[in-house]
């Protein structure tokens, strides 16, 4: 919960807003009060999508399914604007952490809680399908832990056996990687089948606290949702079957949630679960904290050499020592002067630290930690306000191998695919970028001055910055103005043009 900013509304109706609760790709997430005291959670569509046909389409299918879907395991439906800016709805405010940051913060939960949530989400999603509905994006973002059991949210691209997906730019994809099965990837073919699949998936990750089916792009990880088993290494063998069976590639052979139910062979209700009442909590309703300072998470102490008025921070005590090489190839002898983009890239650095997804970082990891690099990313608002930003970043002096190359770029990723005028132009509305973003110049930084006092290497934002593309083509990188929103900055160790590694991902906020 934070506090509410300069630019939120102060009242959406009859409700009083009292705090922000999260973020998504629809739009932003209040604490409201009614007139009478009542607390509910709003969710309110984003201004800059409001006339994107398809979006609005999204949306008042959620409002549809909340109205329909009323069970002890969701969030009842309580009002809604749906005739004119500002389009929200407004449900009961459930009170407790998501599984996602639950388990975060606290670790895997022990098998015995797991067979228990196993058994309470199979009956909310059972009650779910009674009303002829299939939710289409479970996973742990999506389940809260509250007093009274776990709670079923956002039906934002839930549907009936009768409607047809929304696939235009601006509405829903086909649920989140990782946890979407394989027939809805590979054919679209949604049923409740593939609700049985995101919850395996969703207990494994509750067991594991690590992702089931890895991390990094998007389409890697739906490739091994699709090809390869699911990561259950460590948990206790009964469970480990019963998710298994779950997460079947052949959705004929996935249990029911009868089944499911039944194998769990629960003894007790789940909010009697000593584990689970401690991640749920008790207590009055928190009050929204102070608002945050600009930037994302926490860095560790600034270095006497860093420059001053940014970010600054390590990569994380636990990397192995800089080597010259990354996983995939040894260092290039003549390298490229960019990279270029070979996938979809699905990594968005959020600002909001309570973001569900993202929550103040990148929404995926990096891939090699190096304990010895250093960056620095702009927060001065100043500086930001400039349309001019340094991007800086250096290998700490003990970090030097001597004669080894250790070749890095920075990109800087803008939050949409056109800019906000382009995007007004063409009338479909801002869409999230999914490319790689504007880079640096590679630079060796083995090779940058003294191994005992190695400056930081500095790129000025949007000067120093472009794309390159195959066949030699190029483009200037787009400016700070065009695109207020989140923006995305990515420090990479490259051994190829098509071969590099995320070693940091952070980024800044340029405001409206």
């Amino acid at each position: 919960m934070d506090a509410l900013r300069g630019n939120d509304p102060t009242r959406l109706g009859p409700y009083v807003l009292q705090a922000r609760l999260g973020a998504g790709g629809m739009g932003q997430v209040y604490l409201g009060r009614s007139p009478g005291g009542r607390l509910v959670a709003l969710k309110v569509i984003r201004d800059e999508i409001t006339e994107h046909p398809e979006a609005l389409v999204r949306f008042r299918r959620e409002v549809e399914t909340a109205r329909a879907v009323r069970s002890a395991y969701t969030a009842n439906l309580i009002d809604a604007s749906l005739d004119e800016a500002p389009y929200w709805l407004a449900t009961e405010y459930v009170q407790g952490p998501t599984l996602s940051s639950a388990v975060a913060e606290r670790g895997p939960l022990p098998a015995e809680t797991c067979r228990g949530l196993f058994a309470a989400l199979a009956e909310g999603l059972a009650a779910v399908h009674a009303c002829g509905v299939t939710h289409r994006d479970l996973k742990p973002q999506n389940v809260i832990l509250s007093q009274r059991g776990p709670q079923l949210i956002d039906f934002g691209i839930a549907r009936g056996a009768e409607q047809t997906a929304v696939t235009e730019d601006g509405a829903a994809g086909p649920g989140t990687p990782g946890f979407t099965a394989p027939e809805v990837l590979m054919r679209n073919e949604v049923g409740p089948a593939a609700d049985v699949f995101a919850l395996g998936a969703t207990v494994a990750y509750a067991a594991t606290g690590r992702p089931p089916f890895g991390t990094g792009p998007a389409a890697s990880v739906g490739y091994r949702a699709v090809y390869e088993p699911i990561d259950l290494a460590g948990v206790e063998e009964g469970l480990a079957g019963l998710v298994q069976a779950c997460v079947a590639k052949d959705p004929a052979a996935r249990p029911s949630l009868a089944q499911v139910i039944e194998r769990c062979a629960v003894s007790g209700a789940l909010v009697g679960d000593v584990h689970y009442a401690a991640l749920a909590g008790t207590g009055a309703v928190p009050q929204p904290a102070a608002a945050p300072a600009p930037g994302g998470a926490p860095v560790p102490a600034v270095p006497a050499a860093a420059p001053p008025g940014r970010a600054v921070g390590d990569t994380g005590p636990t990397a192995s020592p800089v080597d010259g090489s990354a996983k995939g190839g040894g260092a290039s002898s003549e390298p490229p002067k960019r990279i270029e983009q070979t996938a979809p890239s699905v990594t968005y650095w959020n600002a909001d630290p309570h973001d569900e997804w993202a929550g103040g970082r990148c929404n995926i990891p990096s891939e090699e930690v190096n304990q010895h690099f250093q960056f620095s990313v702009p927060r001065d608002a100043a500086e930001i306000a400039s349309g001019k930003v340094k991007i800086g970043m250096r290998l700490k002096p003990d970090g030097a191998r001597p004669g080894e190359r250790y070749y890095a770029t920075a990109v800087v990723k803008p939050p949409h695919d056109q800019s906000v005028a382009e995007a007004e132009e063409s009338g479909m509305g801002l869409i999230e970028n999914r490319a790689l973003g504007h880079t640096s110049e590679l630079v060796d930084l083995n090779a940058e001055g003294d191994a005992q006092d190695r400056p930081w290497v500095e790129f000025t934002y949007p000067d120093d910055f472009g794309t390159d593309a195959q066949g030699g083509s190029s483009s200037d990188a787009r400016p700070l103005r065009d695109d207020p929103g989140d923006w995305t900055v990515m420090f990479m160790h490259v051994t190829s043009p098509k071969d590099y590694r995320t070693v940091v991902c952070t980024g800044f906020t340029v405001p409206e």
